[in-house]
Order: structure tokens, then C-alpha cells, then sequence
């Protein structure tokens, strides 16, 4: 209905689905008419009023016919781009065989289909999902020439574990203390997996325009690598002390901010709780960073590759592994034998402190209050670990390091406090 004033003015909504599907299908053909293809505006549109026809009459055969005509023209276009030279001609679609023309036609046809469904969302999302891959073709034609074997197979891991392994996997709670919710732990792997596959674009892209978005991309992924590539540098070069300190101190930011973004999509409860202690974390690594005299130098990681389904599993069955003793030690000796637990595993990986958390307070193992403490456990324990392990790689580091890194623990610490207080 339309409203017009006083007045009312009826609508047929048949006749509104087909407005919107030549809309669409006039959207998916300007691309097309713009590149001076052989199918354009016109032939998108009508393509579109086509489907969308017949599926308001809702007649199979119309349909069957309608499908069988956009077919005839994809055929059509491949026999007509065969006639072209691709060398006198060249085409994004191969060759001049206008694939990606045809392929096109199709998905007009089907968003006519859709709307005249009343699928009207489905519909309008595939129609601007295909116009804007359409008008990025040279864009992710470059983007993909650029990637290498192993980005492409990394990629191909990612979603195998994402969007196959994951929705196989059992629900419910198993195991000791039924702790181990397969699902849950799978997603946290998923979901540190994504951050590193994300971080390693980026690094990528600017890793080595300076130290700040290397030491602090590179820290999203594993602050430890930063800090032990760094470490190693600033060992054979003294002229680089201080931008070793600096890099370690946004690495510990970043950390902290990692570590806050699990908790805040998984548990928000804690948010308030944890977000205080770690963002003061995050907020004085940085601030600190500031203080150093010279953390303008470049630094480049050695990265093979954005994931490894090896790195991902061997995650998976570390945090599994802390999982059930975490669990454990919560079942017998409370919140203690808890907290105890995650700044031990805090030595090895805040990450899988982290998770661990997250997952005892989704099954209920514990409260978010007292996955928030755990967080903040093995992220202190995390800053502690990594003055070692920077100090006995080179000892000019003990001094800056130590001092800095205490600094961040007391802001930690501080935020505890206010957050009891609060």
C-alpha cells in the first residue's frame, strides 16, 4: 500500500517484484554495459523480468523455459567469443569466451527467480554481492595473481576447518567434569586462527613500514615470535635496544587486546571486569612505547604462511589438554586450585589461558567473575615469561624490559582493584 496524503493507493505486490528485479537486473548489467560487453543494461534487465515472470505465475514450465534461454545465451556468447582472437581482443573471461558474462546472465536469472519468490533479501544480496565482484574484477584478478601456493593453501585449511570440521562436531558437554564442549573449543580455535590469518594480511601489507604495526599485528598473532625475532636482532645490532623495548611492550599490548576480545565475544559478562585490567594493559604498553628514543626502524617477520592447520591442531590439543586440568583442579581445589592453574599455563601461551576461561565459564564450570581473574592470571604470567625469555637472549635487555614490564603488571594489577572497588 501506498500512502499518498489522505489517500491509500494500492500496490500489487507482483508488480512491485518486478520493479525491483529490473532494478536489480539493470544494477548487474552497468558493469557489464560500462566494460563494452557484448550483453549489457538491456539484455541483464530483461533477463531479471524474465525470471521474476516466471515465478509470480508460478509455472514450472515457464521457469524450465526461462532457464533454457538464459542458457541459449551463455551458449550463444562462448560460441561468439570463440570467433574472437584473444589477442586482438583481450578479455578478463579467457580468451574472449565471455564466461563471466554468461555466468551473469545466470545470476539474473535467478535473482529474478528470487524476488518473484518473494525472497526479496536473498535476491538483492546476491545481485550486489555479484555487482561489486562485477566492478572488482582487475582488482581481485591482481590480488589473486600476487598470492603464493601457500596463501592459497592456507586458505583453503582455514575454511576446511571453519566451515566443514566445525558444524560435524557433537553439541553438548563431554568428558572429565564435562568441561570439553567440542564445539566451544573448536570456535576458539576458529576464532584465534581467524585473528592470526587477518594479522598476517596485515603484516603483509605494512609489516615493514616500522616497528609499531609489525610489533603490534605480529603480537595478535604470537607475541612471543615478536619478541624472540626482536630479541635476536637487537642481540647482533646494540644500535637497536630501544626499539627491541618498544616492540615488546606493544607485543604485551597487543596481547592484552587479544586476549580482551575473546573474552568479550565469548563471555561479556566480564567484559567490564577484565576489560579494565587488560585495556589499562593494552593503553600502558603503548604509552610506554612512546617514552623510547628511537622505534622508528623496519622490521620484517619471516612468514611462510597465514595458517597451518599443524599450528591449529597443535593449539587445539594444548588447550584441550589445559582444559581438563583446569577443570580438574576447579572441581578440587576451587577457585585457588583454578587461578593457580591458568598463570602455569600462562607461561606457555595466554591465549590458551584465554580460551581455556571462556570455555569452563560457558559450561558453567565456573562463574565470569572467576574467568575474568583467570584471564588476568596467564596474562600477567605472560609478561613475566617473556622478560625471560627477552633477557636470556640478550642480556642488555634485563634492565628496560624488567622495569617496563613491572610496570604493566602494577597497571594490571590496579585495575583489579578498581574493579573491586567499583
Amino acid at each position: 500500500m501506498l500512502q499518498l496524503g489522505p489517500e491509500t493507493v494500492p500496490i500489487n505486490a507482483d508488480v512491485l517484484n518486478l520493479f525491483i528485479a529490473g532494478a536489480l537486473g539493470m544494477l548487474l548489467g552497468l558493469e557489464r554495459e560500462w566494460s563494452n560487453k557484448s550483453a549489457g543494461i538491456r539484455t541483464f534487465t530483461l533477463t531479471s523480468l524474465v525470471g521474476a515472470a516466471a515465478a509470480t505465475l508460478g509455472e514450472t514450465v515457464l521457469l524450465a523455459l526461462g532457464g533454457v534461454l538464459v542458457l541459449v545465451q551463455g551458449i550463444l556468447l562462448g560460441a561468439r567469443g570463440l570467433l574472437i582472437d584473444a589477442r586482438d581482443s583481450p578479455d578478463e573471461d579467457g580468451g574472449g569466451l565471455a564466461l563471466t558474462t554468461s555466468t551473469s546472465l545466470l545470476v539474473a536469472y535467478v535473482v529474478g527467480v528470487l524476488v518473484g519468490m518473494d525472497y526479496l533479501l536473498v535476491g538483492v544480496v546476491i545481485a550486489i554481492t555479484s555487482s561489486f565482484l562485477l566492478v572488482l574484477r582487475r582488482e581481485l584478478h591482481q590480488f589473486a595473481n600476487r598470492l603464493s601456493h601457500q596463501e592459497v593453501r592456507g586458505a583453503a585449511e582455514f575454511a576446511i576447518i571453519a566451515f566443514v570440521v566445525y558444524p560435524l562436531l557433537p553439541t553438548g558437554t563431554y568428558g572429565p567434569w564435562d568441561a570439553i564442549d567440542p564445539q566451544l573449543i573448536w570456535l576458539l580455535v576458529i576464532a584465534v586462527s581467524a585473528i592470526g590469518f587477518v594479522n598476517y594480511a596485515i603484516m603483509q601489507r605494512y609489516g615493514s613500514r616500522g616497528m609499531l604495526i609489525t610489533g603490534f599485528f605480529g603480537g595478535l598473532v604470537n607475541s612471543t615470535a615478536v619478541i624472540g625475532e626482536i630479541a635476536n636482532r637487537a642481540k647482533t645490532n646494540s644500535g637497536i635496544l630501544d626499539l627491541a623495548v618498544a616492540t615488546i611492550l606493544v607485543a604485551d599490548a597487543a596481547m592484552a587486546v587479544r586476549n580482551l576480545i575473546i573474552v568479550v565475544a565469548f563471555v561479556p559478562q566480564s567484559a567490564f571486569s577484565v576489560g579494565l585490567p587488560l585495556g589499562l594493559i593494552a593503553v600502558g604498553g603503548v604509552a610506554l612505547t612512546g617514552y623510547e628514543r628511537n622505534w622508528t626502524g623496519d622490521m620484517e617477520l619471516d612468514l611462510d604462511s597465514p595458517f597451518s592447520s599443524a599450528n591449529a591442531l597443535t593449539f587445539g590439543g594444548l588447550f584441550l589438554l589445559v582444559l581438563v586440568i583446569t577443570a580438574g583442579a576447579q572441581q578440587m581445589f576451587g577457585t585457588a586450585g583454578f587461578l593457580l592453574t591458568s598463570f602455569l599455563s600462562g607461561l606457555l601461551s595466554s591465549g590458551t589461558t584465554t580460551t581455556t576461561a571462556v570455555s569452563l565459564a560457558s559450561t558453567g564450570q565456573i562463574t565470569p567473575a572467576v574467568a575474568a581473574q583467570g584471564v588476568l592470571a596467564g596474562t600477567l604470567a605472560s609478561i613475566f615469561v617473556k622478560v625471560w625469555l627477552a633477557v636470556g637472549i640478550n642480556r642488555n635487555l634485563l634492565v628496560p624490559v624488567t622495569t617496563r614490564s613491572a610496570y604493566l603488571s602494577l597497571l594490571g594489577l590496579v585495575g583489579v582493584v578498581a574493579v573491586q572497588i567499583l
